[in-house]
């Protein structure tokens, strides 16, 4: 297929790069930022860069567009997107509020293109693994979730987009934790009862730089979640507890430490659990595994990966967070 990137920074680079090692043509490029849109072409053999994004997406070249944004523009560029026929991957949370993402949704559904949310924490391979020991029944019925996801920010923070809860839509919750609470409904399903608080307690900011949910299921089936940017030492970690067992995932890769599951299994007889215990230590290829699925679920016209309901269904949950710090 023929790419075109909205959003030449970090985000956008990889997704660049899993799309040219999937062998992918990028068509071209855009930034507001005409340098770092040229930066990025040149490192896409054959790509254009523009700082015109409406052209970009609605070039008849191109086939899907990589919307890599930041949090205010997610939600405009994936409309204008559909609404010229390209299939969307769109980097999380895809909007900033129910109502944005309502009207991405509209479109998409109009259009009848295929709209992938950039969850790709899914597939790290220790979240991989998981989900099948969680489906295989070595667990039994799961039971609660246990979820921390944290970095320290760095100098500056305050000053940066994310801190702009016009640009942002929010502070570590809309942030990070859009990921915890993604993969806690990946395992448990939906939440019906949602409890918490958002907190600024260091950056001086408008945003928060620590939230505390506690989400719950119908069936009582707990997640807990805490997200931070006061975290200091980079942190990701995730427990899921099932009646016959407990997975334990630790890191995400650089800075975050090996990726590591344990399966911690209980006997009959109960007392230490049989443990078995698998280490990833290479390259990050969550990037790559994404893409794939997207290629899948536009060839077969039906939704593999996370959707844009998966999306709005954690964007609903941070909105009933960030309402209630309000009242």
């Amino acid at each position: 297929m023929n790419f075109a990137i909205v959003g030449c920074g970090l985000i956008g680079q990889k997704r660049a790069k899993a799309l040219r090692d999937s062998g992918h043509s990028i068509h071209t490029v855009a930034d507001t930022l005409g340098d770092r849109a040229q930066r990025l072409a040149a490192q896409c053999l054959g790509s254009s860069f523009s700082t015109d994004w409406c052209k970009a997406v609605s070039a008849p070249e191109v086939d899907a567009v990589v919307v890599a944004t930041t949090n205010q523009w997610l939600a405009p560029v994936t409309i204008a997107s559909v609404r010229a026929g390209k299939h969307v991957m769109v980097e999380k949370p895809a909007a900033r509020t129910v109502e944005e993402i309502d009207e991405v949704i509209t479109a998409a559904v109009s259009a009848g293109v295929s709209v992938q949310v950039g969850f790709n924490h899914r597939y790290h391979p220790a979240l991989q693994k998981a989900r099948e020991l969680c489906d295989s029944g070595l667990l039994g019925p799961l039971l609660f979730i246990r979820g921390r996801y944290g970095h320290g920010g760095r100098i500056g923070y305050e000053k940066e987009w994310r801190s702009n809860p016009e640009i942002s839509g929010g502070g570590e919750l809309i942030d990070q934790g859009v990921h915890l609470i993604d993969l806690a409904r990946w395992f448990l399903g939906e939440f019906t009862r949602i409890e918490g608080h958002v907190q600024t307690y260091f950056w001086e900011m408008p945003v928060d730089d620590n939230a505390f949910l506690s989400l719950r299921t119908a069936a009582d089936q707990t997640a807990w979640l805490h997200v931070s940017c006061t975290e200091w030492k980079n942190l990701f970690s995730f427990e899921i507890y099932g009646r016959d067992g407990k997975l334990d995932i630790q890191g995400l890769g650089g800075s975050y430490g090996v990726e590591r599951l344990a399966f911690y299994r209980m006997l009959p007889e109960f007392g230490p659990p049989e443990t078995t215990i698998w280490e990833y230590p290479g390259a990050d290829k969550s990037w790559q595994l994404e893409l794939n699925q997207f290629e899948r679920s536009i060839q077969s016209g039906k939704a593999g990966g996370p959707a844009l309901r998966d999306a709005r269904a954690a964007l609903d949950i941070v909105e009933s967070m960030y309402q209630r710090a309000c009242e």
